[in-house]
């Protein structure tokens, strides 16, 4: 089936949305597994735990920079070029990273080509392609799904990484992500959005949409807010194994704990998604804040144990990318579907750069102060401040001037 044939053909809306859960299981759960890396490639090369942040942190500074762009693409010349050429360089950097034994190539490989890839793959694509392909009525819940689906790889790489690191390697198992990356560039026929018609009507340029979202106070609400999700979900990502590890647990419950994360999230995300049709969803986003805070003050503040470890991975889940259906509802609420891929590359991209600082503070202060306490504590701030921010967002459509002419 070629990307013209998928969009030409009538493709029922549970096989788009089927597809688009295997994407993002695909591209979530490699990527949501990083941080069982840390510990067994800084023993094999003597690196101290800044080194392999600063690549994972590049990682997502670049998956956010390269999602506007990526987006932007997709919404022009449609989404099955930019969803293939985005798995061809994160399988490239799943490859080449198994043989990245230096600093500069190993930021090269599970930095910046990875990050790359993730930015033409992941879940903010396939949100775009949703958005376009589905109807209105499905839209929340189809993002929730996806959401979801995306968990339910965290879930399952999770615990089959970490038992593939310590029987098989930890560079076999990045060369076996690889070919697991190789399965979306059939799956990305199956959500195949049209690109945009330079000849329909009343149509908006890129840079109208631009202006237009960023002279938008609640818009720019909605992207500051989701900065700090960024900062929370990378830094226990990438840093919560060796975390567990260095307060006296096995790995292995580090590894069960991080994939709690993952199954419980199936369920906040599903009914994050259920709720962001019936409730105003600024209300979801700021309950969804407030309570990481609550839930990660209380982890930090327990005596360290299995059961806590394995609680805080359960709760976190239920909140862990919940925010992504209230998120993406809004920005197609308030300016429509033409350019949501590109508009909600950029909320993405602000999203990264939070990824970006909590994977980097958590390396360096780590190595500066023997301890992640700072980090955890600017997790918390963050998560409060995040609850405010979005409480003022008026969940309206844009007024434009041709329509309220018309009107």
């Amino acid at each position: 089936m070629s990307a013209t044939a998928a969009q030409g053909k009538k493709v029922a809306p549970e096989i788009i949305i089927l597809a688009a859960c295997c994407i993002s299981m695909l591209t979530f759960g490699p990527r949501g597994s990083s941080g069982n890396f840390q510990l067994p490639i800084m023993s094999a090369y003597g690196w101290g735990s800044d080194t392999f942040s600063f690549a994972l942190a590049i990682q997502n500074l670049l998956w956010g920079l390269g999602q506007p762009f990526a987006g932007a693409l997709a919404d022009r010349f449609g989404s099955v070029r930019v969803l293939s050429g985005g798995a061809l360089l994160y399988a490239a950097g799943c490859a080449l990273m198994a043989f990245a034994d230096t600093p500069v190539t190993f930021t090269l490989t599970a930095g910046v080509l990875i990050g790359f890839g993730l930015s033409g793959c992941a879940m903010s694509l396939v949100v775009g392609a949703l958005a376009k392909l589905l109807p209105d009525s499905k839209r929340s819940m189809g993002f929730g799904l996806v959401t979801a689906a995306g968990s339910f790889g965290q879930f399952l790489f999770s615990p089959l990484s970490g038992a593939m690191i310590q029987n098989v390697g930890w560079q076999e198992t990045t060369i076996f992500f690889a070919l697991v990356m190789l399965l979306i560039l059939p799956l990305s026929l199956f959500v195949a959005s049209a690109p945009i018609r330079k000849d329909s009507a009343n149509q908006q340029s890129l840079g109208e949409a631009l202006r237009e979202a960023f002279a938008h106070r609640s818009y720019v609400l909605l992207v500051l807010g989701f900065f700090t999700c960024g900062f929370q979900l990378a830094f226990i990502t990438v840093h919560f194994q060796k975390y567990v590890v260095e307060a006296g647990l096995s790995p292995q419950v580090g590894y069960w704990a991080f994939a709690l994360v993952g199954l419980f999230n199936i369920m906040g995300s599903l009914g994050s998604g259920w709720l962001a049709t019936r409730m105003p969803r600024r209300y979801i986003l700021s309950f969804i804040y407030f309570s990481r805070s609550l839930v990660t003050l209380a982890f930090i503040l327990l005596p360290p144990s299995s059961m806590s470890a394995y609680l805080f991975g359960a709760l976190s889940g239920l909140l862990w990318l919940s925010t992504v259906p209230p998120t993406s509802g809004l920005i197609g609420q308030m300016f429509g579907t033409q350019h949501f891929a590109m508009l909600y590359g950029f909320a993405f991209f602000s999203h990264q750069v939070g990824g970006f600082l909590g994977v980097l503070l958590g390396g360096v202060l780590r190595e500066q102060t023997g301890s992640y306490g700072i980090v955890w504590g600017l997790s918390i701030a963050l998560g409060v401040a995040s609850a405010l921010i979005n409480l003022p967002i008026v969940e309206k459509p844009v007024v434009r001037k041709a329509s309220a002419a018309a009107a």
